[in-house]
């Protein structure tokens, strides 16, 4: 069968792989709408509709309203309607959300009809450039760029609907493409789109399974070409280990595009240049919750440096399409750490504001002068729609929803993968297009037990993935009550065998209380995939601002914040600590009034530990000496993620 036959009935049966020459990959997305969250999960998302992502084109209707180039108007035409329809559809159509998917319709409907006989879509630029408007971005409506993201957003539209028009939309696209960029390169317009080509280069991959036309193998090679080299920096230079050498964002996305490419050409250089670019990050801006020191340029790993919300969703989605392409877990372990920890602390409980930088050591939220390379008129901790730069504003919808899709996997040998856990069900062909469903229960990663109960009309066989994390010892898992003795190949328990409706697998993923070091020795104490911070009381402060950012509240500490950990209570901790877990009781545990789990621990005052610069100082030595006659006090610490002010990374005193 040709792909020109598939009908979306088919594609959703077989999960289109990888044409040659691409490699085969071991995983392969399922339809949006195939997954459906439970629980807090779901929850999650059922607030996003609620608040900002249901309401942006209302909230912040300057940009997004009806004079958007994106819906033909006169207004914005750059980054910021993709930005949002990018979240905004696939939430949609996985909480099948009728007001949402007509809401995201009509920017679909546009962008489709807006294209020309050069194949060229989207908003033009006018004879004159037009005049510059506080808060808009007017110029620039020709840029390789924001298209990249509009690419995303169709591609997304057609896994959940199947609507035709999309692979004809993108054909004449990509032709117009390879025959304007050989005069207007991907930087022409502006820098974004040659740091950012992988995002183009993967829906060209994308279009080509599904269709087979031989010109988008030659306009990916041509996108590679003219995309920044992150290849060659990762692995032959030392610019990842210096201070402003890439944007924030650049980067994050950036680190997919090797392992995109390596579907064409399979020389292990570009994995091992992703690995290298991460550890690299890791060790020299690296933060305990996933992410790196940017603000918006590198910056270390001051755990008062700031990390953007752009930051998080891109370096997410970037992880999700490395795993896929590679089967390599770690990378899945990445994703989890910045999901369950980071993504969730950017946000405000009810998803109507957000931060533009978060700081691991974080005690004070206000618009005051900070330590970041950019700073935005000092509002860039703050919880508001418009604080800091609006471009998170648009993008952090991104997040959440992939992530739901990055729960359910097909597989290359026919069956299906569970490789991220949360609460969910998936409906999905196996074998030879047995359709069959999972629901699996769980309140990780909060608790270490997954239970997943198979449904089908008929028995079938096929394989049953399971991710087993990096941090995991004795993992166990038990079929029906009785104990697999499989064992797991590059950390992945693969379960063959003849399924039958109402089958139980439960997975148990042990979790112990470890700590590590960052920061010039400081300490962070982790459990499982969970970062724990120090519990601060939280005073919001509404301010009812006027200027371009917008209202928005500051967060003050109602607790003290400079403490050390006890360097003896630490070591009995690591290994051994009795966690304190409380039942899951609520359907959101991001907040510290629900925070599902914490852990006790002895600790000093510091009192020389003191603001500076409206943020913590800097972190004291590890150990400290000349506390020893000062009384120890029982500390909580919470999940990173349940936290607005914290402390996490402490210094040690004896």
């Amino acid at each position: 069968m040709s792909s020109l036959e598939l009908n979306h009935h088919q594609i959703q049966a077989f999960y289109t792989p990888n044409r040659f020459p691409l490699k085969p990959n071991p995983y392969l997305a399922l339809p949006i709408g195939a997954v459906t969250p439970a629980g807090w999960l779901r929850e999650q998302l059922v607030r996003m509709r609620n608040g900002l992502t249901g309401h942006l084109d209302v909230v912040y209707k300057e940009v997004l309203g009806d004079r958007n180039g994106w819906l033909g108007g006169d207004g914005d035409v750059w980054e910021r309607a993709p930005y949002w329809l990018d979240g905004l559809v696939p939430l949609a159509y996985i909480l099948n959300d009728g007001e949402l998917k007509d809401k995201a319709q009509n920017w679909i409907e546009w962008t489709l009809q807006s294209q020309d006989y050069t194949g060229y879509f989207g908003p033009r630029a006018p004879d004159v450039e037009p005049e510059a408007e506080e808060g808009l971005q007017r110029g620039n409506a020709g840029d390789w760029w924001p298209r990249m993201v509009m690419l995303k957003v169709l591609q997304q539209y057609f896994n959940a609907t199947g609507d035709v028009r999309v692979l004809d939309h993108m054909l004449r696209y990509f032709r117009y493409q390879l025959n304007t960029l050989p005069e207007k390169p991907l930087d022409h317009w502006s820098w974004w789109g040659k740091q950012r080509g992988g995002d183009n280069l993967a829906m060209v991959y994308w279009l080509y399974n599904l269709k087979g036309d031989f010109f988008l193998l030659e306009l990916a090679e041509l996108i590679h070409k003219q995309t920044y080299n992150w290849t060659d920096d990762f692995l032959n230079t030392k610019k990842v280990s210096e201070f402003y050498s890439f944007h924030c964002v650049n980067i994050a996305q950036g680190l997919k595009e090797p392992a995109i490419y390596f579907q064409r050409h399979q020389d292990r250089k570009y994995i091992e240049a992703i690995k290298k670019g991460l550890k690299d990050l890791e060790v020299y801006h690296g933060q305990p919750n996933g992410l790196f020191g940017g603000d918006e340029l590198l910056h270390g790993t001051n755990p008062v440096h700031g990390s953007e919300l752009c930051t998080a969703v891109e370096l997410m989605f970037s992880l999700e399409n490395i795993a896929a392409i590679t089967g390599d877990m770690e990378f899945l372990d990445h994703l989890e750490r910045i999901a369950f920890n980071a993504l969730p602390a950017q946000s405000n409980e009810d998803y109507t504001a957000r931060q533009y930088y978060q700081q691991t050591n974080q005690v004070l939220i206000s618009r005051d002068e900070r330590n970041f390379v950019t700073s935005h008129g000092h509002t860039d901790l703050c919880f508001g729609v418009l604080t800091g730069y609006p471009c998170c504003t648009a993008n952090m919808h991104q997040g959440w929803p992939k992530f739901v899709q990055s729960l359910w996997l097909a597989t290359a040998d026919d069956g299906l993968a569970a490789l991220v856990y949360s609460s969910s069900k998936v409906e999905a062909r196996v074998s030879s297009g047995t359709l069959v469903r999972f629901t699996e229960k769980t309140n990780y990663p909060f608790e270490d037990t997954v239970r997943f109960t198979f449904n089908s009309a008929e028995c079938v066989t096929f394989p049953f993935h399971l991710r087993i994390p990096l941090w995991c010892e004795n993992a166990r898992v038990a079929v029906n009550g009785e104990i697999w003795t499989g064992e797991a190949q590059n950390n992945i328990l693969v379960i063959n065998r003849l399924w039958t409706d109402g089958d139980v697998v439960v997975l148990q993923l042990p979790m112990k209380v470890i700590s590590k070091r960052w920061h010039e020795g400081a300490v962070a104490v982790e459990r499982g995939p969970l970062v724990f911070s120090l519990k601060i009381e939280e005073n919001w402060k509404k301010v009812d601002n006027t200027d371009k950012h917008g209202p928005f509240h500051e967060v003050y500490a109602g607790t003290p914040w400079n403490y050390g950990l006890s360097d003896r209570d630490l070591s009995r901790l690591s290994g051994t600590a009795e966690v304190e877990t409380g039942t899951l009781a609520y359907d959101y545990p991001w907040s510290l009034k629900n925070a599902p789990l914490q852990i006790k621990i002895k600790g000093k005052r510091l009192p020389a530990w003191k603001l500076y610069n409206h943020s913590a100082g800097p972190v004291p030595y590890s150990t400290q000496q000349n506390v020893e006659d000062a009384p120890e006090e029982e500390l909580t610490l919470v999940p990173y993620g349940c936290t607005k002010l914290r402390i996490t990374e402490f210094p040690l005193v004896r």
